[in-house]
């Protein structure tokens, strides 16, 4: 089987495989094209992938000899025009708001794999792409919180007085809320945190976060440790 990696549009700066992936999958006896540049904006470079056993080639090269053609992103246009019959395309597809995207697939008989569909269980754990993101989004919002802030995060004491930490608010404390919490902590700021799940209170307080509580909230054991729709008395309150 051949499998093709696409280069993703700018802003993106992801790449779908890295090198050392290609090589394990060269070792299983596969074959890896990925398009010239791909990994440009992940800072890896054509070379390191050709080490690692790749070949470089253009897009419409990728479409035409490979049975399985990884993206992040969506197919653009283009792409879909190039997508083979019984074509195998693996990515961030979410095809519940891209409706025109599964529509067209369908018409070219591929077969689509959306890697943000893939049941959270432990077993897919592997793959589980929305947690690897969620921590990323997490760190990420609260260093672009401490830019745009006219001010410290830590306290500072110094000559001329105290400077206090900043406070910090944080709404959820899923997989993007902790990590918010643990970045915001690191930083130096009083961190506290809102979720209407009672269940994450104490993760929330090893972190070194203070939770904050609002009494009637909604809470369902068989929605498997989500979040619920919340009233909207409790919403007003």
């Amino acid at each position: 089987m051949k499998i093709g990696v696409l280069r993703e549009e700018q802003p993106e700066k992801r790449v779908i495989i890295l090198p050392e992936i290609v090589n394990a999958l060269v070792k299983s006896s596969l074959e890896v094209e990925i398009e010239k540049g791909a990994g440009d904006g992940a800072l890896v470079n054509d070379k390191e992938y050709e080490s690692a056993g790749a070949k470089i080639r253009d897009k419409s090269a990728i479409f035409k000899e490979c049975d399985l053609v990884l993206k992040i992103n969506p197919l653009n246009g283009e792409e879909i025009k190039a997508v083979r019959k019984d074509q195998i395309v693996i990515g961030v597809l979410n095809p519940f708001f891209n409706k025109e995207l599964v529509k067209a697939l369908t018409k070219k008989e591929a077969t689509a794999f959306s890697l943000d569909l893939l049941p959270r269980t432990t077993r897919a754990q592997s793959m589980d792409i929305l947690s690897s993101m969620a921590t990323v989004s997490g760190y990420k919002a609260v260093l672009e919180a401490a830019l745009n802030l006219p001010r410290f995060f830590p306290m500072f004491m110094s000559a001329a007085g105290t400077i206090k930490p900043a406070k910090i608010l944080i709404l959820g404390a899923g997989v993007a809320g902790l990590q918010a919490i643990a970045t915001g902590r690191k930083l130096g700021a009083v961190v506290e945190v809102f979720d209407v799940r009672s269940a994450v209170k104490e993760e929330v307080q090893s972190l070194g976060g203070k939770f904050v509580e609002v009494e009637g909230a909604q809470e369902d054991k068989a929605a498997g440790g989500y979040a619920v729709e919340q009233t909207e008395e409790f919403r007003k309150k």
